[in-house]
């Protein structure tokens, strides 16, 4: 599937790609509104994207205009869609009591964010420490990230980026950026190959994977200086977000490969980390008090363990599969290789 729509050529086709080639070279210049996140701030209350009092009155990407052409109806019928497709594919978790407190986690959040559409979130069984939040607000929550986090504001922080991406309609905002480019591409295709070589420019675009959860480095930073504000917001400790990833990047110097392996889809670089730290020493004023964690994140965490152990003695039993047993003194023994039939008293 393909969020990108046919462009038509026209005289005014032609005319917006010739306006928005310059887009394509300096797309800060084009795009960054909004977007842009300034550093060494200080706090304001001028219900810009920097104002941390006016979250969920602010428009952080939503906008429909030049850099998003797709209304908010579009975004959650596309998440509708995929959404159907990943449950096809993936198995989501249906013990109530994870479901419920993961929920609760995420709608919390939900609720003080800027986001202008209803979620509905997912826990799926999958060791990858990783979750994903599809357009218009489907959000599913990897197990192996919960069972990743020591705490419930280190779970919150992953979950509020992700969030972040939603509320700035980024997956709209990037097929807008890659409609673009096509429409500036397709007079250099006509001019050079006609006709046929348009088609075949077509076709092979229908073979483009899905890149709904890979963004550019400017919006994975802005999902970062959202996600910061919404777990701010809800209560949640800021710090935790840098270190559940500052941890992770620590597990990567041990085993390399688990920061690609944990985070492919928005990779926490270390200019990326210090820009949250920045945030949180600049646009968020000092609260008295956070929460860190609750006795329902230690529930669900041994409650998924458990789930987790289960999971593995039962593919150890699979019977369908062959299994080697290390042979030992007592196997040679034959009272035990064939215990002994005993008759009923009664007979």
């Amino acid at each position: 599937m393909i969020f990108a729509t046919r462009p038509l050529i026209s005289l005014r086709a032609f005319a917006i790609g010739g306006t928005l080639l310059g887009c394509t070279f300096l797309p800060l210049l084009c795009f960054a509104g909004d977007t842009t996140i300034p550093h060494g701030t200080r706090v304001v209350h001028d219900g810009s994207i920097n104002d941390v009092s006016a979250i969920g009155n602010r428009n952080v990407g939503c906008a429909r205009g030049a850099g998003n052409w797709y209304s908010l109806e579009k975004q959650v019928a596309w998440g509708q869609q995929i959404s159907h497709e990943v449950e096809s594919q993936a198995k989501v978790i249906k013990d109530p009591v994870i479901s419920e407190y993961v929920n609760r986690v995420g709608q919390n959040i939900v609720r003080n964010s800027d986001s202008q559409v209803p979620f509905t979130i997912k826990v799926l069984d999958s060791d990858d420490v990783n979750a994903f939040a599809l357009p218009g607000g489907f959000f599913y929550v990897n197990s192996g990230l919960i069972l990743a986090a020591d705490n419930e504001a280190e779970l919150a922080g992953v979950m509020a980026h992700e969030i972040g991406h939603v509320a700035a309609c980024h997956s709209a905002r990037e097929n807008t950026r890659a409609n673009l480019a096509t429409i500036i591409t397709i007079p250099v295709l006509v001019a050079t190959r006609g006709a046929a070589g348009y088609a075949t420019y077509e076709g092979a675009a229908l073979a483009v994977p899905l890149t709904f959860l890979h963004f550019s480095r400017e919006f994975e930073a802005q999902a970062d200086y959202l996600g910061v504000q919404y777990m701010y917001k809800a209560g949640y400790d800021p710090d935790a977000f840098i270190a559940f990833f500052e941890k992770v990047q620590a597990l990567d110097k041990k085993k390399p490969g688990t920061i690609s392996k944990a985070f492919a889809t928005h990779p926490q670089t270390p200019d990326r980390i210090a820009h949250s730290q920045e945030e949180i020493a600049t646009i968020l004023p000092p609260k008295p008090e956070y929460k860190i964690t609750t006795s329902d994140f230690d529930t669900v965490k041994a409650r998924l363990a458990a789930l987790e152990n289960k999971h593995k003695i039962l593919d150890e039993k699979d019977r369908s599969k062959p299994t080697l047993r290390t042979s030992s003194s007592s196997d040679n023994n034959d009272d035990d290789a064939h215990p002994p039939l005993k008759r009923r008293k009664d007979e």
